[in-house]
């Protein structure tokens, strides 16, 4: 077991191409056609050095399939052919490397964005706040550019930057300008073919910043301007990866600098794989990323929070046994168990036909394989991290000789041998990509923030229902165990952050018009908007030039009103409650 990668990537590794295609994590960041894998690194020194001294002993073909992109502070993204991961993970400067996940945009599909959270004190009447000479950071599935909500009175747009990943091109406003005055739709294509396909970035750069003269809709910051990453690999339908997310997050924080203005970056998606508690690279990049320049990190929260995908418990003197409901034609299915390292347990896995086995790990953890019925289980047992007290086991389930995996009530049991605090967390595929009749018999709604909603810098984003002043039950939920001594983000820091609406918000759809749309997607760029808002009163309009990072998150929550049932704050579910840009604003 190489302890310098996670265990999904020590996984992926160890599985046959074949069989990695079958699931739906351990393929993510291989390239077939010149067989070689990205890597998110840690790392310190010169590692672009390193690699080039690396390289002199390589062939030529080898040589050129090697890539190193610097992101952030000592974090950076390797392409790598397959048969040279071990020796460049061997490299003295890598302190730790990770495979990309892939994310699931938080829609579960009307308000106008800014007809709620205070918004009309503030935007309506003095300060008369618009967002103005704030940049806010579109990272998703694209935009529609050309939709009068993105262009200015003269028809100038006010995107600054558009990068397309799908396509490997960036364009400037100029470009944008020269495209938008073309005179037909097939040179408006030809000179800037850029399309969101989904329209999920469509309707989060509307809410965030929207700005209509026809219908007079208004996002909550309507004169921000913005930069827009489309997100994702050549495939216009493929989800993006961590790795595009980090190259997004990278590209804004520099054209911030070159502009020489405040950021907000909007993140509205993410994946259950991992600790969920802020330890994985990816979390701990956007935390080193809240603190270059001045820059606010909204990330919504997820839309886990009701759908069974979640169990957690704790095993005493009894041993503890969780039931998955597994519904018909899954073609394959992911179970993680993270626990405290202190804690041995017995683990054993029965079938819906009562087939029993124990999933024993190597003696130094690793890859095995068990079969049971009609699916064969991938289990990697793995160790704490350099940056993680958690120890985790992955289980991937494939359908072996049929189409699907066994379906009916799979059980867990937990024995307990030795046992100091007996916290385990249990987590099934996303919601996404498994049926909604797979899920935990008696699930955990607590601690079903998404990554990387879980990072400690953020301010994390929930929904709630406007109409009805409730929290919205699909809504990721933060930490409720006070006693909870698993990861880095432990007992004592409370998340979400706040909410705001997520239900039925308006937002610009692909058919020119506006549609209403449900998640917390929705409900992140209502609370960027209104960070934009803080940072032009504080930054731009010189009131308070420190209003950013921390700060913001800190007057947000301060700002935050109550919502009707709810009487102790923070809480797991609203965390200090919902957002109220007026309130936030005098506490200035």
């Amino acid at each position: 077991m190489e302890q310098k990668r996670e265990n999904l990537f020590n996984l992926a590794l160890e599985t046959p191409e074949q069989e990695r295609e079958r699931t739906e994590n351990l393929n993510v960041g291989f390239d077939p056609t010149v067989r070689s894998w990205e890597m998110i690194v840690k790392f310190h020194g010169n590692l672009q050095a390193a690699v080039e001294e690396l390289k002199v002993s390589l062939t030529e073909d080898a040589r050129e399939l090697i890539k190193v992109e610097i992101l952030i502070a000592g974090y950076a993204i390797l392409t790598v052919p397959e048969t040279l991961v071990d020796t460049v993970t061997a490299l003295e400067e890598i302190e730790y490397a990770e495979m990309p996940k892939r994310f699931y945009y938080s829609a579960v599909t009307g308000f106008d964005p800014a007809d709620s959270a205070c918004f009309a004190e503030v935007t309506q009447g003095p300060p008369f706040l618009t967002g103005r000479g704030v940049l806010l950071l579109i990272a998703d599935s694209g935009i529609d550019w050309q939709r009068e909500d993105f262009i200015r009175a003269d028809g100038s747009t006010r995107i600054r930057w558009l990068w397309d990943q799908t396509l490997g091109l960036e364009f400037d406003a100029e470009q944008i300008n020269t495209a938008l005055m073309a005179q037909s739709a097939e040179m408006r294509f030809r000179l800037l073919p850029s399309i969101d396909v989904t329209g999920h970035g469509t309707a989060v750069a509307g809410i965030a910043a929207g700005a209509s003269r026809s219908s007079g809709y208004a996002g909550a910051a309507p004169w921000a301007e913005l930069l827009v990453v489309k997100l994702g690999p050549a495939d216009p339908f493929g989800f993006p990866r961590t790795t595009e997310l980090m190259r997004a997050v990278a590209w804004g924080l520099r054209k911030a600098e070159l502009l020489q203005m405040p950021l907000v970056i909007n993140l509205s998606f993410g994946n259950s794989y991992g600790a969920h508690d802020g330890s994985s690279l990816l979390e701990r990049f956007l935390d080193n990323a809240a603190e270059i320049g001045r820059t606010v990190i909204c990330v919504g929260s997820g839309n886990e929070g009701a759908n069974g995908g979640h169990a957690a418990g704790r095993v005493t003197s009894q041993k503890a046994r969780q039931e998955i409901a597994v519904a018909n034609y899954e073609r394959n299915l992911r179970l993680q168990l993270w626990q405290n390292f202190s804690d041995r347990f017995r683990i054993y896995l029965i079938s819906p036909g009562g087939r029993r086995v124990e999933m024993t790990a190597p003696v130094n953890g690793g890859k095995y394989t068990v079969w049971l019925e009609n699916t064969k289980i991938l289990a990697y047992q793995g160790e704490p991290s350099p940056y993680a007290v958690a120890k985790e086991l992955y289980l991937e389930f494939l359908p072996e000789g049929t189409p699907y995996i066994t379906s009916g009530i799979w059980t867990l049991e937990l024995e307990p041998e030795d046992v100091v605090t007996g916290q385990y967390y249990l987590y099934l595929s996303d919601g996404a990509t498994r049926s909604s009749g797979t899920f935990f018999f008696t699930p955990t709604p607590q601690v079903t923030l998404t990554i990387p909603s879980t990072a400690a810098k953020v301010i994390t984003v929930g929904a709630y229902d406007n109409g009805y002043d409730a929290y919205a039950d699909f809504s990721g939920r933060g930490y409720a165990d006070e006693e909870r001594t698993i990861g880095v983000i432990t007992a004592g820091l409370a998340k979400p952050d706040i909410v705001a609406p997520g239900i039925n918000i308006l937002a610009p759809d692909l058919f020119g018009g506006y549609s209403p749309m449900t998640g917390t997607s929705f409900a992140t760029p209502i609370v960027s908007g209104a960070a934009a808002l803080l940072m032009e009163w504080g930054i731009v309009r010189g009131n308070d030039p420190f209003l950013y990072g921390e700060k913001v998150k800190a007057y947000l929550r301060r700002g935050a009103r109550p919502l009707r049932g709810i009487q102790n704050y923070p809480d797991d579910r609203v965390g200090w409650g919902k957002l109220c840009v007026a309130d936030s604003l005098q506490t200035t």
